[in-house]
């Protein structure tokens, strides 16, 4: 998940003054730590230092690049495994438990994100999980050749999953370094940068989607300092506005933004004025252990809880 950036937010990092050659960077690390997970090494600190100085030329302390950059080239690093090892983790059984366990496995190599800086924190950019990812492209049912988007794709941990499935893509995300990782990963994809909780009224007409999978931001808006509560309400709504008649979404949010939440019911209920909502569940709050701390947002997350909604849009006759 990646969260628009936030009016009073520091300074961004001096190796995202020029994204592109950031985002080759990372994916130049991306390939070194890639042996280790393909090897079933766990990628410890001195490997992430390694991968990133060869691949930015220059350690951490020269600002070249922060420990944000090279949780982004773990991810990658992640996403790249999925692509080239996919198809033979599919191959080995037939059972769902059975892959998310070998697909666990890999997650379980990579390090837990405790180096954050001030703008991972203030943006929100703490992505799904590997195997949470995998859940929710389970859960969207992908179909071959359809188009997915995701909104706020972040790494594009869960853009892969629909990838993999045979399904065209269209990814969206307004951290520049992260959209030009997209555009490099996602060549042959749709790329844009809009505000995802805009995202039908900014995105082109012409990208219709027929599933769309997402982990918005829980608390946060584009330009606003300040912890705004019905951020991922307004992200779902706004998805589910630019859903083909009878798609799919698949969204991760905080345990505060349910159905059956007293706060949200009601936007719930609006928005099956265009969707039907098929299918909620609880899921514990530890399966983003690895990748963020819910101390950082008190009160925000409750019991620790996020939740797990799919949506259905209703099909429209003319």
């Amino acid at each position: 998940m990646t969260n628009s950036p936030l009016a009073g937010a520091s300074a961004r990092p001096p190796a995202a003054a020029c994204p592109q050659q950031t985002a080759t960077a990372i994916i130049t690390a991306a390939h070194d730590l890639l042996g280790h997970l393909a090897a079933g090494r766990r990628i410890d600190t001195p490997a992430i230092r390694t991968a990133m100085q060869s691949a930015f030329g220059a350690s951490d302390a020269t600002g070249a690049w922060d420990w944000k950059i090279a949780y982004e080239a773990v991810e990658v690093a992640q996403l790249l495994f999925m692509r080239r090892y996919g198809l033979a983790i599919h191959a080995r059984t037939a059972d769902p438990f059975e892959r998310l366990k070998l697909v666990e496995r890999i997650a379980r190599l990579a390090p837990t994100q405790t180096r954050r800086s001030e703008e991972m924190q203030a943006y929100q950019q703490f992505s799904t999980p590997l195997g949470l990812a995998w859940v929710t492209g389970f859960a969207a049912g992908f179909l071959p050749d359809e188009l997915v988007l995701e909104p706020s794709a972040g790494t594009g941990l869960l853009a892969v999953q629909a990838e993999f499935a045979g399904c065209s893509l269209a990814v969206n995300e307004v951290a520049e370094v992260r959209a030009a990782l997209l555009g490099s990963l996602f060549a042959s994809s749709h790329v844009s940068m809009h505000d995802a909780a805009q995202i039908h009224d900014r995105l082109d007409a012409a990208v219709v989607p027929s599933c769309i999978i997402m982990n918005p931001p829980f608390s946060a808006a584009l330009n606003v300092d300040s912890r705004v509560a019905d951020a991922a309400i307004r992200h779902l709504s706004s998805a589910v506005a630019r859903l083909a008649d009878g798609g799919r979404l698949v969204a991760i949010t905080g345990a505060n933004c349910a159905p059956d939440h007293k706060a949200w019911r009601d936007g719930f209920v609006r928005m099956q004025d265009n969707a039907r909502v098929v299918f909620s569940a609880v899921i514990a709050g530890s399966v983003f252990g690895d990748c963020q701390d819910f101390r950082v947002w008190p009160g925000i997350m409750g019991n620790k809880e996020s939740h797990y909604v799919t949506t259905q849009r209703t099909c429209h006759t003319e």
